[in-house]
């Protein structure tokens, strides 16, 4: 379960949690005091987290504080050894616990677990701006199969800026059908699709949206943002870190990426 994970569980609140064991897993169901709101297309929002202490709690704070009420949040952490789990229990409505690390098959485990109508898979270090649920709600309509919203960096630097300028107007010519933190999706959709591959590491969004596209047309929401920590251009540096992204977008091309990883940055 990973450094402190019984002790941490134990501080827990017992009466507010059910514990349900499988080989491999653990899930802590919140019981929720008020019945969820019936308003709405219900929105189960998936956040695969790997060693996410610094960030987890802002990401879920940012969701609990959305205007929209009809929504669950899975937090899937794998392969932690901080208090991610810690951070996560008490303010998402179900956290499972993986021994292992692994993006796909947490987004996919934590889809099976949705209970809503439209899936949103988050990053761990992505926040939601006030309202977007609502607007989430209302533009993506059963006409789209798949979809990203808006991106911002979480700083004002100009060069991060400048990225997510480009990236937001490729995603909303259509030029690339990708997604800047947040994608979305229907469940019954995803179902179909069997979901994300579980052996890529790179471009497995695009790869997924490509699949959800044969059930309707791709959505790129501007009218809300998905703000995201830039740590990874902080530390490698942006002009490398986008040499990198078009050196695998050119491989993806020509070549299987199964056998590409991305360095962990925390």
């Amino acid at each position: 379960m990973g450094m402190d994970g019984k002790k941490l569980f134990a501080r827990s609140t017992l009466q507010t949690i059910t514990e349900l064991k499988r080989p491999g897993i653990t899930v802590f169901k919140r019981a929720h005091k008020k019945p969820k709101s019936t308003c709405g297309r219900m929105i189960s929002i998936i956040i695969p987290a790997h060693n996410e202490e610094d960030y987890i709690g802002l990401t879920l704070n940012a969701l609990n504080r959305q205007n929209y009420p009809n929504f669950e949040t899975i937090v899937v952490a794998n392969g932690c050894t901080d208090r991610t789990s810690a951070y996560a229990l008490n303010n998402c409505s179900r956290l499972v616990v993986l021994s292992n690390k692994g993006l796909g098959i947490s987004r996919n485990l934590g889809a099976k677990l949705a209970q809503g109508d439209i899936l949103l898979f988050l990053d761990a270090d992505t926040l939601l701006e006030p309202g977007a649920l609502e607007t989430i709600a209302n533009k993506f309509t059963p006409d789209y199969a798949a979809g990203t919203l808006k991106g911002k960096p979480d700083n004002e630097r100009f060069s991060h800026k400048t990225i997510y300028c480009v990236k937001n107007l490729i995603h909303r010519t259509g030029i690339h059908k990708g997604s800047a933190g947040a994608i979305l999706c229907w469940r019954e959709h995803f179902v179909a699709t069997r979901g994300f591959d579980e052996g890529l590491q790179v471009r497995e969004n695009s790869e997924l949206i490509k699949r959800l596209r044969k059930f309707g047309k791709y959505r790129y929401i501007g009218d809300t943002a998905a703000i995201t920590s830039m740590r990874r251009y902080e530390h490698g540096g942006t002009r490398r870190i986008m040499m990198l992204w078009f050196k695998i977008w050119m491989q993806s091309l020509f070549t299987d990426l199964h056998h590409k990883n991305y360095e962990t940055i925390r």
